[in-house]
């Protein structure tokens, strides 16, 4: 299924795939879901200065939710730290991490205009056994964790879904 037919950089639907092995995930469970708890949940992190990348929050029943977010492997033990001490002051129930994952994601502008991207993504993925952890979008970009022992297969299996690893 090829979905980039021009060489154009500009009009491309998806012009490139990225992969980002650098990534550490961070789930902060069961935390009330009530205004104000995401800022006392990211503004330690920002006054250590850890740069939080994805944040993907899933409503629960009862009034509460599960908050999870990306940082670098270089920030994680810090940024676990400061989790594990909100974690207490709000309640969470418990904060759950991971390191070996992989962030990969495709890009282009003509994603602005096009559906149909995230299906063939997922697809692409799921064909190969990929299972997906979290997932992040924009107008030209969507990003997904997997586990970092599938990086490679991953990438090389969006360049064939998305007709980048063919000759222009």
């Amino acid at each position: 299924m090829v979905i980039n037919e021009s060489a154009d950089m500009e009009s491309a639907i998806v012009s490139g795939i990225t992969c980002d092995m650098n990534e550490a995930r961070i789930t902060l469970k069961r935390v009330p879901d009530q205004p104000g708890v995401s800022a006392k949940i990211f503004g330690p992190l920002a006054k250590a200065e850890i740069m939080v990348d994805m944040i993907i929050q899933n409503t629960r029943s009862g009034g509460e939710t599960d908050l999870t977010f990306t940082v670098t492997k270089d920030d994680f033990e810090r940024a676990k730290e400061i989790s594990e001490t909100v974690a207490k002051e709000i309640n969470a129930e418990e904060v759950l991490t991971a390191t070996e994952i992989a962030k990969v994601s495709v890009i282009g502008l003509g994603m602005k205009s096009h559906s149909g991207v995230a299906a063939i993504m997922f697809e692409a993925l799921a064909s190969e056994n990929i299972n997906i952890r979290l997932i992040s979008t924009s107008e030209i970009r969507i990003s997904c964790v997997i586990l970092s022992k599938y990086a490679e297969l991953a990438v090389r299996t969006l360049h064939t879904a998305f007709g980048l690893d063919q000759e222009k």
